[in-house]
């Protein structure tokens, strides 16, 4: 047992040693490290601010439009009686009840957009705080208390140049209820088409995913039943949302025994965004293997840069061999040379992309303070030689971009997985390096020693 400490013992100072000092005719064992270092610290910031742009959109879509489950064409007589039993489900936050349809929307100071109007309850933000917290009202209230009042998106209020208190008329197409219109589309033409009563404006909300900002108004669920024909809805709010399968399975349960109609049917979050969720779910999947490819880059380094160093030590090794250290025990030795390597190096980046990651508007912050500090330094030059200046820049301007700050999500095991990819990329280079140790022959190497 003490061998084998020992063994362990100078196999790890033969190792550091190595690293430290370096190698003869070879880059520093630092710039492998700081290789690792900066792969990790990228992929870290671009996976995390990834995530935040991505999960922020899809909790948008189910918080605000989609629900983690919908029960659709529900009739309306047995609406209170089915929300109350989908209540007592077992993983169930809330259950709204909700109309929608689309149509023109007109301001009386002009300007027009085709819109997606939804009806809700006046309660809705109350019971379903997920809601709540994704509708932010920049003016006015969240009052839906009155059948002719509206609530309109922040982009939508401003195309239609529509202010607290305003009347905007929303108008009725045909062609729209049969073939429906793209959301955000703009409508030119509204001769023929029916006008509703018109609303008024109690309150602006902004949601921060601006395909609703634009194209979304909200009115009461009893104001939608009286101007249109949509179908009435029950949409479920879930505790976990990777469980709908199973909530599916027991909301047919319950509802089985409604009397009644029964040509409702029960979808699922997963069903109805499919194709985007699976779109963003692959754009994740090929960013993860653009910027992974860093680390092929640096493994490869370290693996040619270890390969120069078996050859530059063939007298070490051979004298190691010598005095009865095995193969395994010297090739060990530059196994661990690999594992110092990447352990200092994804350790440095797993710290340093951690803190870039949970203080990323501060860091964005700081760059735009140093790009803009450059930039006045270039403009005082040029005023000197009487020539033109340039403006201020910005990462994210809000003149291009529709943020207001950068979203950053870390997510543990991709954290840890990326951790891996760095640690794993010195130590199989190491590995297959060290594999050309079991060819030296000690009596050959040390025969002009």
């Amino acid at each position: 047992m003490n061998m084998r400490r020992m063994n362990v013992h100078w196999i790890g100072f033969v190792a550091s040693r190595y690293v430290s000092r370096g190698r003869r005719n070879s880059p520093s064992p630092v710039l492998a490290v700081l290789g690792i270092a900066t792969g990790v610290l990228a992929l870290i910031v671009i996976i995390a601010v990834m995530n935040g742009f991505q999960l922020g959109f899809i909790e948008s879509i189910l918080e605000i439009s989609s629900y983690h489950m919908r029960v659709e064409n529900f009739p309306p007589e047995n609406a209170a009686l089915a929300e109350e039993r989908l209540s007592s489900l077992p993983g169930v936050l809330a259950v709204s009840p909700f109309r929608e349809f689309q149509g023109l929307m007109r301001g009386r100071r002009g300007g027009q957009q085709a819109v997606v109007v939804r009806g809700i309850g006046d309660d809705t933000p109350k019971k379903d705080r997920g809601f709540g917290s994704k509708v932010v009202v920049e003016a006015g209230n969240f009052d839906l208390s009155e059948d002719r009042y509206i609530l309109l998106g922040a982009e939508l209020a401003r195309r239609l140049q529509a202010r607290l208190g305003d009347e905007v008329t929303l108008f009725s197409i045909a062609g729209i209820f049969e073939g429906g219109v793209q959301d955000g589309a703009e409508a030119e033409d509204t001769e023929n088409a029916v006008p509703l009563e018109p609303f008024i404006v109690r309150g602006i909300f902004r949601t921060g995913f601006y395909e609703y900002d634009i194209s979304w108004a909200f009115i009461g669920i009893e104001s939608a039943a009286s101007v249109s024909d949509g179908e009435l809805s029950l949409g479920v709010k879930l505790g976990n949302r990777w469980e709908d399968r199973r909530a599916m399975e027991l909301a047919a349960g319950v509802l089985a025994g409604i009397p009644g109609p029964v040509n409702y049917r029960v979808t699922s979050w997963r069903d109805y965004n499919r194709a985007f969720f699976g779109a963003l779910r692959t754009e994740k999947l090929f960013m993860f293997i653009l910027v992974g490819l860093i680390f092929i880059v640096v493994g490869l380094n370290i693996f040619q840069a270890q390969r120069r160093s078996v050859l530059e030590r063939r007298e070490e090794i051979g004298l190691l061999r010598a005095v009865g250290a095995a193969d395994r025990a010297v090739r060990l030795v530059f196994v661990w040379d690999g594992v110092i390597i990447g352990l200092t190096g994804s350790l440095a980046g797993l710290v340093l992309g951690l803190l870039t990651a949970f203080h990323i508007s501060a860091f964005f912050t700081v760059l735009e303070g140093m790009v803009n500090l450059f930039i006045r330094l270039l403009n005082f030059v040029s005023r000197l030689f009487g020539g033109g200046e340039a403006g201020e820049f910005a990462v994210f301007s809000p003149a291009v971009f529709y943020i207001k700050e950068i979203p950053s999500r870390v997510i543990a095991h991709e954290v840890l997985l990326i951790f891996m990819f760095g640690f794993l990329s010195a130590l199989l280079a190491a590995w297959f390096a060290s594999g050309k140790i079991a060819g030296i022959k000690p009596a050959e190497v040390l025969r002009y020693e």
